[in-house]
Order: structure tokens, then C-alpha cells, then sequence
């Protein structure tokens, strides 16, 4: 039997630096939260200041860095690292918005209408009965399904808890009673056809789901449907950049977390999302 001789020095740990694309504002928020909270519940003491913890889990959800290995060339226990991510969220989610309340913002301001839709947050395929409740047909991969409100600028208001892949964006917006919101805030609201037979009023002047024609096989659109189905699908388009920006976070990019916390952290990444676009 022979013996190797081990040479220490290549298995030393390498730490490297990179870029995090965040504001300095962006920091000081978290930090300041996080003081505030340690302060509330009279635990002053952390193992790193709260501007360092606060940059640890921006590296975590912008970057998608691995916990063990930011954990390792942070010097902190992997564990630490994961309760300060999930203190963290938890502090953000509290902040975002709820649809009535940001719906009456908007028409405090002056708006009119409001932007909505639906996405897929792709989500690692689980086993069991759950695999096929995550699945979406229509983007034929598993995933998590949430709806969001942007303003005419694509600046995300709110956005809903986190649903099975396969829920449709009809199903979903009557389960959160987003027309009963908008009606209530006085607001109309610009949709896609997959929100089609949402909103049926008794008086078609009460409509407040614009969704444009659909075409079927038997009666095809005139072209002045046509051209109002273009307007609309241009109005609409900012609701795309706005999710753009929420996915800049790349952790978003394939979930691997419970999806049971799934809605505390995309309802963090929004408040996030709105202090890096706003400010």
C-alpha cells in the first residue's frame, strides 16, 4: 500500500470579491430595519454588523449565491446565514403592500387604470401528488403561479400569495377579488384574454376588466377590433417590464425553496424591487 503525500495548500479555501449591483440606499434600508427589529425585540447582538448581514442576504437573492458558499468565504456558520435570509424576508414581506391599500394610492394620485397579469416562477420538479398541481400547461414546466398589479409605468403595486402552476390567471384573480378592489378604489384595470369572463357586469358601462376581442372559429375580428386589441396590447406592455424587474433577483431564476415561503419571498423581492427601480 502506498501513501500520498497531501499538499495542503491546494485545498485551501479560495475567496474571491464580485460585484453587487444593489444601491447603497438599498443597504441602508435593510440595515435600518434590521436595527429597528433587533431593537423591538431587545436582541441587540448579532455576529456582524446589520449593514453586513444586509449585504450577505442581498448576495443571496440578487446573485443566487449558494448559502454554504457564501457562508464559508463570509466566515459565518451556514446555518446563521440561512435565519438572517429568512429574518430578513420575513422583515421585508411585512412591508409590502395589500391591494386595497395600493389601489387607493393610485387613485389618491390621480390614476385611472392599472396594469394586470400573471407569471410563472419556475420551481424544481417535485415527486408525489404535488408534481402535477405545479405543472403549468401553458408553460409546459413546473413552477409556482403569481399574480401581480403594476401602475401605467410597470411599477409593481402588489402581488398575490403563491399558487400551484397549473391555477389560471381567471381563477386566480377571483380568489383574491381583485374586481371588488378595483371597484372600490374606483380604478379600471388593463388585462390580457386570460382574464376574459373575469368581470361581467349587468351594464357593460360598469366594466372595469378591459380585455379586448377574441377571435373565435366561427367569428373572426373586424379590423377595428383588431386595432383595438394593438392599443391595448401596447398600453399593456409595461406590466412586462415590471416583472422584468422583479426577476432581475436571480434567485426568482429556479426556486429551491418550500414553496410555503415561497409568498414571504416574492412579496420581499417587490419591496426591494421598488426601492432599486424608485430610487
Amino acid at each position: 500500500m502506498t501513501k500520498t503525500k497531501e499538499h495542503t495548500e491546494d485545498t485551501a479555501p479560495l475567496v474571491y470579491q464580485c460585484r453587487l449591483n444593489v444601491s447603497t440606499s438599498t443597504i441602508d434600508y435593510l440595515a435600518d430595519l434590521l436595527r429597528a427589529h433587533l431593537k423591538k425585540i431587545g436582541s441587540p447582538f448579532r455576529s456582524r454588523p446589520p449593514g453586513r448581514i444586509a449585504v450577505l442576504v442581498l448576495a443571496l437573492l440578487r446573485r443566487d449565491q449558494r448559502l454554504l458558499d457564501l457562508a464559508g468565504g463570509s466566515g459565518v456558520p451556514e446555518s446563521t446565514l440561512r435565519r438572517w435570509r429568512d429574518e430578513m424576508v420575513g422583515l421585508l414581506a411585512a412591508k409590502a403592500p395589500r391591494p386595497g391599500r395600493a389601489l387607493r394610492k393610485i387613485a389618491e394620485r390621480g390614476g385611472e387604470v392599472v396594469l394586470i397579469d400573471g407569471t410563472l416562477i419556475p420551481t424544481q420538479r417535485r415527486t408525489g401528488p404535488d408534481d402535477r398541481r405545479n405543472f403549468s400547461g401553458k408553460h409546459h414546466r413546473h413552477g409556482l403561479h403569481f399574480l401581480a398589479l403594476t401602475d401605467e409605468k410597470g411599477r409593481l403595486l402588489w402581488i398575490s400569495a403563491a399558487r400551484p402552476g397549473r391555477t389560471h390567471d381567471a381563477t386566480a384573480t377571483r380568489h383574491d377579488h381583485i374586481v371588488e378592489h378595483l371597484k372600490a378604489a374606483g380604478l379600471g384595470a388593463l388585462a390580457d384574454l386570460g382574464f376574459l369572463g373575469v368581470d361581467k357586469p349587468k351594464n357593460p358601462d360598469d366594466l372595469v376588466i378591459v380585455t379586448g376581442y377574441k377571435a373565435t372559429r366561427t367569428r373572426k375580428l373586424t379590423p377595428g377590433q383588431k386595432q383595438a386589441n394593438r392599443i391595448l396590447s401596447a398600453a399593456r406592455a409595461m406590466v412586462e417590464h415590471g416583472f422584468a424587474n422583479l426577476k432581475a433577483w436571480r434567485i426568482l431564476a429556479k426556486l429551491r425553496t418550500d414553496p410555503a415561503r415561497a409568498t414571504h419571498l416574492l412579496r420581499a423581492l417587490l419591496v426591494l424591487t421598488n426601492l432599486t427601480v424608485n430610487r
